[in-house]
């Protein structure tokens, strides 16, 4: 079964697209898929078919300023005026609508990339409401964050705060080509070796890749990092909530690990229960590589059933099969 509905978002402006995904069988719980910069929630269809498989109703949307949100709002690259919170707050609003049509299930967070920020953001506001959290492909100090938002709000205060200037993003993420090895040519070969996982994510009619996001967008994003780094951060998530913190350990958004492992230790530090896996050799998107992708949703189906107590004999016996 799936639900296709809209709902406000919390700009006061745009209409959020959103999906519900139902198994045909008892659901045992709830995943929520939350989508990165510039991309959209369709790209994780493997991921959602494998998690119905096993069981779970899979929610997702596309943000403001992304995917289908974007062309019905005609809105490409702009987040609108609230604030960073703002993507957080949908989250919460498509998990209201979720838990209302199906109460009384866990409910557990995937958070990719730009998305794990927004996931963390949500941890330390409702994770009341949580169960378990991945976090994948996340960031821990990003480089020279306080310059970025400093020559960010000079841009606003200028009034341009809804152009968008190019330098911005090469500044912001140029660095994440350090370690390609082959030649930069379509942009955005850091988020993957695989050349047609490449070319999908620059192809694609529904990806942002190729579209301007505004100064104004770009300055949220950043002030979303810093709200979300440090302890200060980590101390004021729910200690309840199961952890899973994952990466490919050439990711360059992780720092190569480093920053993972950042994650990792102020929330341990902080009192939480984090399980964390680095897949060596893997750039940003772990669960789009063809000889990756089934293990990284295997482990991420088991993280989920082990949360639950629900056992994992289903997927082992579909991927031994």
């Amino acid at each position: 079964m799936l639900h296709e509905f809209s709902f406000r978002s919390y700009n006061k402006r745009d209409d959020v697209q959103a999906w519900i995904y139902v198994p045909a069988c008892e659901p045992k719980g709830i995943v929520q898929i939350i989508h990165g910069f510039g991309e959209h929630s369709r790209r994780y269809l493997y991921m959602i078919v494998n998690l119905l498989d096993e069981g779970y109703i899979v929610a997702a949307d596309d943000h403001v300023g992304h995917g289908k949100t974007a062309i019905i709002n005609d809105n490409w690259g702009d987040w609108g005026d609230e604030g960073f919170h703002t993507m957080m707050e949908d989250e919460h609003t498509l998990m209201e609508i979720t838990k209302e049509k199906y109460p009384n299930l866990p409910y557990m967070l995937f958070g990719h990339s730009m998305g794990s920020f927004i996931a963390r953001d949500f941890m330390s506001k409702y994770g009341d409401e949580l169960t378990a959290v991945t976090l994948c492909g996340t960031s821990g100090v990003w480089p020279d964050l306080q310059a970025s938002i400093d020559s960010l709000k000079k841009i606003l205060s200028d009034g341009k705060g809804k152009e968008s200037d190019p330098t911005v993003a090469s500044s912001l993420m140029g660095w994440m080509f350090a370690r390609c090895d082959e030649e930069v040519t379509i942009g955005n070969e850091w988020i993957c070796k695989d050349p047609y996982v490449q070319r999908d994510h620059a192809e694609d009619p529904l990806d942002a890749f190729t579209k301007p996001t505004t100064n104004q967008a770009f300055l949220y994003f950043c002030q979303m990092i810093d709200y979300i780094t440090g302890p200060e951060w980590a101390a004021k998530v729910p200690t309840h909530i199961k952890i899973y913190n994952i990466a490919g350990d050439q990711d360059p958004v992780g720092q190569y690990g480093r920053g993972v492992y950042e994650v990792t230790n102020w929330l341990i530090d902080t009192g939480h229960d984090v399980k964390t896996t680095l897949y060596s050799g893997y750039r940003h998107e772990i669960h789009n590589y063809p000889d990756l992708k089934t293990e990284v949703v295997w482990n991420l189906a088991e993280f989920y059933n082990n949360v639950l107590g629900c056992g994992f004999e289903s997927m082992m016996e579909k991927y031994s099969s």
